[in-house]
Parts: structure tokens; C-alpha cells; sequence
């Protein structure tokens, strides 16, 4: 499995995401601009001392990673998608792809892949929840839906 952070902000969020995926073999994809330097010392402590278990790769945008993953499946994380992430079924090489703490994923990829959007059901306060949280929330449905490979 894969995740991509589009623009992500907040440091703690992509190092507790980063140690999510050392412990369950995802890779992780950072697409640019990101909101702080990979060297930040928040998101070295959010990720622990995991850093060195996890494939990150750092992109310029997403058409790069399109293009580099052209056979693979990609499911944009959205409160505005009207299929709950539980009715996809994910393959090992798909993606999971959410976007910025602020403001989520921009308008055009969400009407290019709206056949592929998916969100976490939740009451409407305003707010979502967390973006490592949700991360974790989807990853681990796809990976229940594949039995946990190589997983203890």
C-alpha cells in the first residue's frame, strides 16, 4: 500500500503518519510544497525512531507519482466523497491520498478522481478528524481487506 500527503502542514501529523507506515510496510509519498523541512525536529520526534523503517519519497507533484504508478489505484480521501472508504476494495499497490490539514485536497483533483473519492463517516461539527488518524483509519481497512500481509 501507499500514501500520499498532498502539501502537507503540520510536521507531527506526517511523522506519526511516517511511523504508521514503517510498522505496516506502507510507503510513504510527499508531494511539494511541504509546510516544514523533513529535517524539523517535531516531525523526527512524531516518527520516532521509525524513520529508517519507512520508504519516503518526496515528489514535485502529483502527476509525477500518476506517471510513475500508472497501473495502480488511487482513492482521495474527502468529506465531501459520497462513498464511505469501507465500500472500496483495495488491492496492494493502491494509493491513499489526502490532502492538507487546512484545506484538504484542491477542487480539480477531487473532480478528477470523483468516482474515487472516499471519507470517514463522522458528524458534521465543523471539523474533521485528524489527518494521521484518518491515515490510519483507511490504511488499516485496506490492509484487514488483504488479511494483514506480513503483519504479526
Amino acid at each position: 500500500m501507499h500514501i500520499v500527503l498532498i502539501e502537507p502542514e503540520i510536521p507531527q501529523n506526517t511523522g506519526n503518519i511516517a511511523r504508521t507506515c514503517a510498522l505496516t510496510g506502507t510507503d510513504l509519498h510527499l508531494v511539494k510544497p511541504l509546510g516544514f523541512s523533513l529535517a524539523d525536529r517535531y516531525l523526527k520526534r512524531a516518527g520516532l525512531d521509525y524513520w529508517d523503517e519507512v520508504k519516503v519519497t518526496v515528489w514535485d507533484s502529483f502527476e509525477e507519482i500518476k506517471a510513475a504508478y500508472k497501473e495502480a489505484g488511487f482513492y482521495l480521501a474527502t468529506t465531501k466523497a459520497r462513498r464511505i472508504y469501507t465500500e472500496v476494495c483495495y488491492r496492494p499497490h493502491d494509493f491513499l491520498v489526502l490532502g492538507r490539514e487546512t484545506r484538504g485536497l484542491p477542487p480539480a483533483m477531487l473532480q478528477e478522481y470523483g468516482d474515487s473519492t472516499i471519507r470517514v463517516p463522522m458528524r458534521d461539527l465543523g471539523r474533521s478528524l485528524n489527518l494521521a488518524n484518518t491515515a490510519a483509519i483507511l490504511l488499516f481497512e485496506a490492509l484487514r481487506q488483504q488479511g494483514f500481509p506480513q503483519l504479526k
